[in-house]
């Protein structure tokens, strides 16, 4: 038995919207939100993010996550792809090539583009479906995130200001050839992006898009650091999102 008594926690508030709740503690916390107005309408709030959620990402909710990001492969050797094997991928993955601007001119090799490209889809397909833990770090926690990051990654990481568009928070993620960043940022409608950085061996890359079911990217390198914007497959949309982070980051330095 529960005591009534006993203030409701946030963690049962949550468990209590994604009916995980111990049945005994049901009728207790039902009581305080009745007395609680303001938990009441954080209640409420987050059952219509998850209703938007759902409506908006069911279709990969029961997917298995992918191999790659598994969290020993931050110590793993980098992977070595096979010329032939990531030219036929690449030829049913590629939906389009630049979106209408250069970074600073070269162009990506296929495999640079393939490898960043589908680790951070599968990223963003695995979170963005995430009601209660989307993030490690919450976007309240801006400054700490960036310090963190930065530590680990070994560059610059910032979490860029994006008009219309609320920092949810970040999490480390194993990239192609080390640790990488994963920043999320959430409209007021539920509509998620999110930003993945890990370093390239290439200096700069022209912009390019791919699209992967329902779900789009667009990948540049700059200074020896890939970026990958993920989100829905409106690709002005989606360029507007990472045009404002490209030139954040330029008048940052990078």
């Amino acid at each position: 038995m529960t005591d009534p008594n006993i203030p409701v926690t946030e963690d049962e508030l949550h468990a209590y919207v994604d009916n995980e709740l111990p049945a005994e503690r049901r009728g207790d916390v039902e009581a305080w939100l009745a007395t609680h107005p303001d938990d009441a309408a954080r209640v409420q709030s987050w059952r219509a993010m998850a209703e938007r959620l759902h409506a908006r990402y069911d279709t990969v909710l029961d997917e298995a996550v992918p191999k790659r990001l598994e969290l020993e492969r931050l110590v793993r050797q980098p992977r070595r792809w096979v010329y032939g094997a990531v030219a036929a991928t690449l030829a049913a993955f590629i939906a389009g090539g630049g979106v209408g601007w250069i970074a600073h001119g070269a162009a990506a090799t296929p495999s640079a583009f393939q490898s960043f490209t589908v680790d951070a889809l599968d990223a963003h397909r695995l979170y963005v479906v995430e009601v209660r833990h989307p993030v490690e770090v919450p976007g309240s926690e801006r400054d700490h995130l960036q310090q963190w990051l930065t530590k680990r990654c070994g560059w610059d990481v910032r979490a860029p200001e994006l008009t219309g568009l609320k920092l949810v928070g970040g999490r480390l993620l194993p990239g192609p050839s080390g640790p990488a960043s994963f920043l999320m940022y959430e409209s007021t409608s539920g509509e998620r992006f999110t930003v993945y950085t890990a370093k390239a061996k290439t200096d700069a890359t022209q912009m390019r898009y791919a699209v992967q079911g329902s779900d789009g990217a667009l990948f540049w390198a700059d200074r020896g650091v890939a970026y990958v914007v993920s989100g829905g497959t409106d690709r002005s949309r989606l360029t507007q999102v990472a045009q404002a982070i490209y030139d954040q980051m330029e008048k940052n330095g990078g």
